[in-house]
């Protein structure tokens, strides 16, 4: 991939698969239990319901990614809900099932259909008349998937143990805030989405390297975005001299420029990692106070060295 700025952004289109397996699951198997209903209220778990659904009219059901792709074969999860909610104000939950396309058996009436693959969901709803014809019921889900990294500066690659993604709707709610849809998403992992917009928030570290970005998720693509953060890991030490060994029980305090406090720690050598710019290190150990001033350029891990005289 080309390399660009923040972030650099790689829409793969899914292309014909060379196995059965690569084409019914181009965004991966990884289980995704958080599941969102659009549209539905919360639900009750399946229960007493769930027996009158199960005599009746067989309906057969599968979904696809897009309006012209072929059925998903699994990975989807299915649920069946009456359409009026129970005392306690949920939806009742009569019937579900996993894997790809699935048949249900419906007394005549009404249901509300939702399938789900991963984070892409959709709901119908569908009525099962007495007689007369009751066709296939082909859920379109316009989901793709979405893989995300992030490097330092030009192309220093950031080790998965030190990165989190947090992936929310690109629109406010009404309360002016954005809404979560997946949080502590790991580096190269596959999220399945619904199509649209979504903004990323990038973490490196857990001081004050963090990154914002928009990107949008096509139906039928697999987007795959490198985010550019501006930061480096730095290695804190207390030396009585240049390149000597670091002095223990050494309290450290990080400040900006500004002279705000971004950073505490206690130790020989903490590692941290921060956003460029410029900062001060200041050093306690047995009563003595040192200070440092440094600068943090992106992409360039380095050690900070304080000396004790």
């Amino acid at each position: 991939m080309n390399r660009l700025s923040i972030p650099l952004l790689c829409i793969c289109a899914l292309l014909q698969p060379v196995n059965a397996a690569r084409a019914q699951d181009p965004f991966g198997t990884a289980n995704d239990a958080t599941i969102k209903l659009p549209g539905l209220n919360e639900y009750a778990p399946a229960g007493a319901a769930g027996a009158a659904a199960a005599k009746g009219r067989t309906v057969r059901m599968e979904a696809a990614l897009t309006e012209d792709g072929d059925p998903i074969k699994y990975g989807l999860t299915w649920r069946i809900f009456h359409p009026i909610p129970g005392p306690d104000g949920k939806l009742p939950l009569l019937a579900s099932s996993e894997g790809g396309s699935a048949d249900f058996e419906f007394e005549p009436g009404d249901y509300f259909i939702h399938v789900a693959f991963g984070r892409a969901g959709v709901t119908k709803k569908l009525t099962v008349p007495k007689d007369g014809p009751l066709e296939k019921q082909r859920m379109v889900l316009e989901a793709g998937g979405l893989v995300l990294n992030a490097v330092s500066g030009i192309d220093a690659r950031i080790p998965a143990t030190q990165l989190r993604f947090n992936i929310y709707k690109a629109d406010e709610g009404i309360d002016g805030e954005q809404q979560l849809v997946v949080e502590d998403v790991k580096p190269d992992t596959i999220v399945r989405l619904n199509a649209g917009t979504y903004h990323i928030v990038s973490e490196y570290g857990a001081v004050n390297a963090v990154i914002r970005s928009d990107i949008r998720v096509e139906a039928g693509k697999l987007t795959e975005a490198v985010i550019q953060h501006r930061a480096a890991q730095l290695t804190l030490k207390l030396v009585s001299e240049p390149g000597g060994e670091a002095i223990a029980d050494t309290a450290w305090s990080i400040l900006t420029s500004g002279g705000d406090v971004v950073s505490e720690s206690v130790g020989a050598f903490p590692t941290i990692v921060l956003a460029e710019g410029e900062y001060t290190a200041i050093a306690r150990n047995k009563g003595k106070v040192l200070q440092r001033e440094f600068t943090v350029l992106a992409g360039q891990n380095s050690d900070v060295e304080v000396l004790l005289n």
